[in-house]
Protein backbone atom coordinates (compact mmCIF):
# COMPACT_ATOMS: atom_id res chain seq x y z
CA UNK A 1 0.00 0.00 0.00
CA UNK A 2 3.13 2.65 0.64
CA UNK A 3 3.03 3.06 -3.55
CA UNK A 4 -0.67 4.84 -2.73
CA UNK A 5 0.58 6.56 -0.10
CA UNK A 6 4.16 7.34 -1.01
CA UNK A 7 3.84 7.99 -4.48
CA UNK A 8 0.86 8.87 -4.85
CA UNK A 9 0.04 10.57 -1.62
CA UNK A 10 -3.69 9.51 -1.48
CA UNK A 11 -5.28 8.22 1.69
CA UNK A 12 -5.42 4.49 3.02
CA UNK A 13 -7.87 2.92 5.40
CA UNK A 14 -6.29 1.89 8.46
CA UNK A 15 -8.94 -1.16 8.07
CA UNK A 16 -7.92 -4.55 6.93
CA UNK A 17 -7.60 -5.47 3.89
CA UNK A 18 -6.98 -1.54 3.47
CA UNK A 19 -8.51 0.06 0.60
CA UNK A 20 -8.52 3.52 -1.01
CA UNK A 21 -10.36 6.56 0.98
CA UNK A 22 -12.57 8.60 -1.63
CA UNK A 23 -13.74 11.83 -1.06
CA UNK A 24 -10.45 13.45 -0.13
CA UNK A 25 -8.30 13.20 -3.82
CA UNK A 26 -10.74 12.00 -5.54
CA UNK A 27 -14.48 9.89 -5.52
CA UNK A 28 -15.43 7.07 -8.01
CA UNK A 29 -18.62 6.58 -9.99
CA UNK A 30 -19.60 2.60 -9.48
CA UNK A 31 -21.13 1.00 -12.34
CA UNK A 32 -21.67 -2.61 -14.24
CA UNK A 33 -18.47 -3.82 -15.91
CA UNK A 34 -20.44 -3.78 -19.37
CA UNK A 35 -21.23 0.22 -18.89
CA UNK A 36 -17.64 0.50 -17.53
CA UNK A 37 -16.05 -1.42 -20.62
CA UNK A 38 -18.37 0.84 -23.00
CA UNK A 39 -16.60 4.23 -21.39
CA UNK A 40 -13.36 2.81 -22.09
CA UNK A 41 -14.22 2.12 -25.89
CA UNK A 42 -16.13 5.42 -26.60
CA UNK A 43 -13.16 7.42 -24.64
CA UNK A 44 -10.27 5.40 -25.77
CA UNK A 45 -7.34 7.95 -25.25
CA UNK A 46 -5.99 7.13 -21.23
CA UNK A 47 -5.75 10.49 -20.74
CA UNK A 48 -9.54 11.15 -21.34
CA UNK A 49 -10.95 9.10 -18.24
CA UNK A 50 -8.57 8.93 -15.87
CA UNK A 51 -7.87 6.02 -13.81
CA UNK A 52 -10.19 3.08 -13.97
CA UNK A 53 -10.40 -0.11 -12.02
CA UNK A 54 -12.33 -3.35 -12.35
CA UNK A 55 -13.75 -4.89 -8.96
CA UNK A 56 -14.95 -8.05 -9.83
CA UNK A 57 -18.27 -7.24 -12.15
CA UNK A 58 -18.18 -3.56 -11.32
CA UNK A 59 -15.78 -0.89 -12.93
CA UNK A 60 -15.04 2.19 -10.38
CA UNK A 61 -13.83 5.45 -12.53
CA UNK A 62 -12.48 8.01 -10.55
CA UNK A 63 -13.67 11.26 -10.76
CA UNK A 64 -13.10 14.82 -8.90
CA UNK A 65 -13.59 14.83 -5.53
CA UNK A 66 -17.13 16.38 -4.22
CA UNK A 67 -18.42 14.60 -7.49
CA UNK A 68 -20.31 11.78 -5.83
CA UNK A 69 -22.54 14.49 -4.00
CA UNK A 70 -23.02 16.05 -7.40
CA UNK A 71 -24.23 13.15 -8.68
CA UNK A 72 -28.08 13.03 -7.39
CA UNK A 73 -28.50 16.84 -9.00
CA UNK A 74 -26.42 16.04 -12.11
CA UNK A 75 -28.52 12.91 -13.08
CA UNK A 76 -31.79 15.50 -12.50
CA UNK A 77 -30.47 18.00 -14.45
CA UNK A 78 -30.03 15.50 -17.35
CA UNK A 79 -33.70 14.47 -16.75
CA UNK A 80 -32.28 10.92 -15.71
CA UNK A 81 -33.91 11.44 -11.97
CA UNK A 82 -36.45 8.52 -11.57
CA UNK A 83 -35.21 6.51 -13.83
CA UNK A 84 -33.24 3.66 -11.60
CA UNK A 85 -29.96 3.15 -12.58
CA UNK A 86 -27.16 0.80 -11.68
CA UNK A 87 -25.13 4.17 -11.56
CA UNK A 88 -23.97 5.09 -7.98
CA UNK A 89 -20.49 7.21 -6.43
CA UNK A 90 -18.13 6.67 -3.59
CA UNK A 91 -17.54 9.90 -2.31
CA UNK A 92 -16.90 11.49 1.09
CA UNK A 93 -16.31 8.80 4.15
CA UNK A 94 -16.44 5.89 1.75
CA UNK A 95 -13.28 3.38 1.04
CA UNK A 96 -13.16 1.49 -2.32
CA UNK A 97 -10.63 -1.57 -2.63
CA UNK A 98 -7.49 -1.10 -3.99
CA UNK A 99 -6.53 -2.91 -7.10
CA UNK A 100 -2.71 -3.82 -6.85
CA UNK A 101 0.13 -1.84 -8.01
CA UNK A 102 -0.18 -1.86 -12.06
CA UNK A 103 2.76 -4.21 -12.43
CA UNK A 104 1.42 -6.62 -9.72
CA UNK A 105 -1.50 -6.51 -10.76
CA UNK A 106 -1.65 -9.33 -12.54
CA UNK A 107 0.26 -12.03 -10.52
CA UNK A 108 -1.96 -10.99 -7.59
CA UNK A 109 -4.85 -11.59 -9.60
CA UNK A 110 -3.69 -15.24 -10.66
CA UNK A 111 -3.84 -15.94 -6.75
CA UNK A 112 -6.67 -14.01 -6.23
CA UNK A 113 -9.71 -13.59 -8.63
CA UNK A 114 -11.48 -11.27 -6.65
CA UNK A 115 -8.74 -8.32 -6.17
CA UNK A 116 -9.15 -5.62 -8.21
CA UNK A 117 -7.11 -4.71 -10.63
CA UNK A 118 -6.33 -1.18 -12.75
CA UNK A 119 -7.96 -0.85 -16.48
CA UNK A 120 -6.09 2.02 -16.72
CA UNK A 121 -3.95 2.84 -13.88
CA UNK A 122 -2.91 6.27 -12.27
CA UNK A 123 0.46 7.93 -13.14
CA UNK A 124 3.53 8.93 -10.82
CA UNK A 125 3.98 12.27 -11.28
CA UNK A 126 0.84 13.51 -12.48
CA UNK A 127 -1.64 14.99 -9.79
CA UNK A 128 -5.05 13.06 -9.70
CA UNK A 129 -6.77 15.98 -9.71
CA UNK A 130 -5.57 17.19 -13.31
CA UNK A 131 -6.16 13.53 -15.19
CA UNK A 132 -10.03 12.90 -13.40
CA UNK A 133 -13.11 14.27 -14.70
CA UNK A 134 -14.94 17.08 -13.64
CA UNK A 135 -18.08 19.44 -13.21
CA UNK A 136 -16.49 21.38 -15.26
CA UNK A 137 -16.31 22.60 -19.51
CA UNK A 138 -13.04 20.79 -20.85
CA UNK A 139 -11.62 19.07 -24.16
CA UNK A 140 -9.55 20.41 -26.49
CA UNK A 141 -10.40 20.88 -29.98
CA UNK A 142 -7.52 19.40 -31.06
CA UNK A 143 -8.24 16.28 -29.66
CA UNK A 144 -5.53 16.02 -26.53
CA UNK A 145 -5.82 14.19 -23.32
CA UNK A 146 -7.74 16.94 -21.38
CA UNK A 147 -10.44 14.79 -18.98
CA UNK A 148 -13.93 15.08 -20.49
CA UNK A 149 -16.53 17.00 -18.21
CA UNK A 150 -17.97 15.08 -15.75
CA UNK A 151 -21.48 16.13 -17.51
CA UNK A 152 -20.86 14.37 -20.43
CA UNK A 153 -19.02 11.26 -18.24
CA UNK A 154 -22.27 11.01 -16.36
CA UNK A 155 -24.87 11.60 -19.45
CA UNK A 156 -22.68 8.79 -21.39
CA UNK A 157 -22.69 6.53 -18.05
CA UNK A 158 -26.32 6.87 -17.49
CA UNK A 159 -27.16 5.95 -21.08
CA UNK A 160 -25.16 2.48 -21.08
CA UNK A 161 -26.57 1.91 -17.61
CA UNK A 162 -29.90 2.42 -18.71
CA UNK A 163 -29.24 0.36 -22.25
CA UNK A 164 -28.18 -2.79 -19.79
CA UNK A 165 -31.45 -2.70 -17.74
CA UNK A 166 -33.79 -2.19 -20.71
CA UNK A 167 -32.04 -5.21 -22.44
CA UNK A 168 -32.26 -7.43 -19.01
CA UNK A 169 -35.90 -6.90 -18.71
CA UNK A 170 -36.35 -7.48 -22.15
CA UNK A 171 -35.54 -11.26 -21.77
CA UNK A 172 -38.44 -11.24 -18.99
CA UNK A 173 -41.23 -9.10 -20.70
CA UNK A 174 -41.34 -7.98 -24.67
CA UNK A 175 -41.51 -4.98 -25.46
CA UNK A 176 -45.07 -3.29 -25.17
CA UNK A 177 -45.30 -1.67 -28.46
CA UNK A 178 -43.40 -3.73 -30.73
CA UNK A 179 -45.33 -5.76 -32.96
CA UNK A 180 -43.88 -8.80 -32.35
CA UNK A 181 -44.55 -8.65 -28.68
CA UNK A 182 -48.05 -8.01 -29.55
CA UNK A 183 -48.30 -10.72 -31.79
CA UNK A 184 -46.98 -13.13 -28.69
CA UNK A 185 -49.09 -11.01 -26.21
CA UNK A 186 -52.13 -12.15 -28.96
CA UNK A 187 -53.71 -8.14 -29.45
CA UNK A 188 -52.33 -7.43 -32.96
CA UNK A 189 -52.70 -3.80 -33.93
CA UNK A 190 -55.74 -2.06 -34.92
CA UNK A 191 -54.56 -1.76 -38.11
CA UNK A 192 -54.60 -5.60 -38.70
CA UNK A 193 -57.36 -6.36 -37.22
CA UNK A 194 -59.95 -3.67 -38.70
Amino acid sequence: MGWYEHELGWPVSEALPPGLVTGVRFDALDVPAEAGFAMLNRFPRPGQLGPVALDGHRIRLLVAAGSAEELPGLLEWLEWGGIPLDLAGLGAGRVMRAPAHPEWGRREAAYDRSSPVWLRPPRPGFEVESTVPALRVSGGADGSGVPIGLSALVAALATACHRITLRTRSQDQPWAFSYASRMVAGTRPRSLTS
